[in-house]
């Protein structure tokens, strides 16, 4: 890994502010669409013509035509400028951060994940939380990491079952946001045929989102969860992951805001996750402990403060979460060296 320089670290901060500002100011103005009127007996009426993600037209009736609803198409216009605007400064600020950084990302699963974040997946609760959420707790914490961390298929979302009443409730329907990228994308067959999907896959490509959620019961089968419109997989341990995430970004010609798990956290998970592999997840053990490694090593120079609360949240869950957390950081330290924070103390 090296670090980003103090100049391209400002910069993702200022990115960051503005790409929040914008999410929160949204208003009619962001909408895609047009306005149009409709004489009935006599009267007009406004009507909002717009695609929803499936490709649809959908006409949504706003009122009668008055001093109201004239107002609202006049600030629909003239805001368009104010978005505009943004969404160049938002472009430019992008631009400067990848020359700093040197990052790439795959153009077709930005795709993936713009739409998601359009649909208002991440507005709804939805965290990413597999490679990319790592690749973006780099930038939060000032470093690049190596290409083979950093490398993935797999589009890994976690929802959760409720959502926080602050969180206006939204529909983000899943699967009508891929169908709307006309990728190809099929919800993939669980062994139990009876189940529905957690997976989405394209034919012919390794490209692949899956959709999970914490484990609060024995059960291992699917939950359909009504806000996405798809189900996702129970996952023992993944609570405590996605537990007040924060915002960040994912870098492209136009930024896509998204929300990630707390970068400490995602590298205790990660120990975990190292230890409750089965034999078909071997292959991803040493990246689950190089990627715990990584983070904690830059997290013990520059926030060591961080680490001791988030690990002693961990230990104090369980048993079991104690025995495999222990484990996994064993396995790290004699991988690839020792923390200057002994935990084990902690």
């Amino acid at each position: 890994m090296f670090e980003i320089d103090i100049q391209t670290r400002t910069l993702y901060a200022e990115l960051i502010d503005l790409l929040q500002i914008a999410e929160a100011s949204r208003s009619i103005s962001s909408l895609k669409g047009s306005f149009s009127i409709k004489a009935v007996k006599g009267d007009d009426y406004v009507y909002f013509r717009t695609y929803n993600p499936s490709g649809r037209l959908d006409e949504i009736y706003v009122g009668k035509r008055n001093d109201q609803t004239e107002r609202l198409m006049r600030d629909h216009s003239e805001e368009k400028t104010d978005v505009a605007e943004m969404e160049v400064k938002l472009k430019r600020l992008s631009s400067q951060i990848l020359a700093g950084v040197q990052m790439t990302t795959d153009k077709a699963m930005i795709r993936v994940i713009r739409s998601l974040a359009d649909a208002g997946v991440f507005r709804n609760g939805g965290v990413l939380v597999g490679t990319h959420a790592f690749q973006a707790a780099g930038l939060m914490l000032g470093v690049c990491w190596t290409a083979e961390t950093t490398r993935t298929t797999d589009i890994d979302l976690a929802v959760t079952r409720r959502v926080a009443v602050a969180i206006p409730m939204i529909n983000a329907d899943i699967p009508a946001a891929l169908d709307s990228l006309q990728m190809g994308f099929y919800p993939v067959p669980k062994l139990n045929r009876k189940d529905p999907s957690t997976n989405f896959a394209i034919r012919k490509n390794q490209l692949r989102l899956d959709v999970l959620t914490p484990k609060t019961e024995e059960s291992d089968a699917p939950v359909f969860i009504k806000r996405f419109n798809c189900a996702a997989e129970p996952l023992s341990y993944l609570s405590y992951l996605i537990e007040s995430p924060v915002p960040s970004v994912l870098l492209d010609t136009t930024p896509v805001l998204i929300s990630i798990p707390q970068p400490v956290r995602y590298a205790l998970h990660k120990l975990i996750v190292s230890q409750i592999r089965d034999m078909a997840g071997d292959a991803k053990r040493p990246k689950d402990l190089y990627q715990a490694y990584q983070i904690l090593s830059v997290l013990q120079e520059n926030r060591p403060f961080d680490i001791q609360p988030a690990w002693a949240d961990l230990i104090g869950r369980g048993p079991k979460w104690k025995k495999y957390a222990e484990a996994g950081l064993a396995a790290m330290e004699k991988h690839y060296g020792k923390l200057t924070i002994n935990l084990r103390e902690g």
